[in-house]
């Protein structure tokens, strides 16, 4: 599987769907990644881990790189 190439900048995500009625790990992903309110946004270091994480709750965010 060949590695996906980041830009080493920053991604900017932001809650557009409520977790409410989602797992409790889906939950705690948006949590991690320090989205609190609906519509926050939070930038954040591209890289794997971060990768992971937004693809748990893709549905849940909108990504800006």
């Amino acid at each position: 599987m060949p590695k996906k190439e980041t830009s080493g900048g920053t991604i900017r995500v932001t809650l557009v769907r409520s977790p409410i009625g989602y797992t409790k790990v889906q939950k705690d992903t948006v949590k991690a990644l320090g989205l609190r309110r609906m519509h926050q946004t939070v930038e954040h270091k591209d890289n794997p881990a971060l990768r992971g994480m937004i693809q748990k709750v893709i549905h849940l965010v909108q990504v800006e790189e």
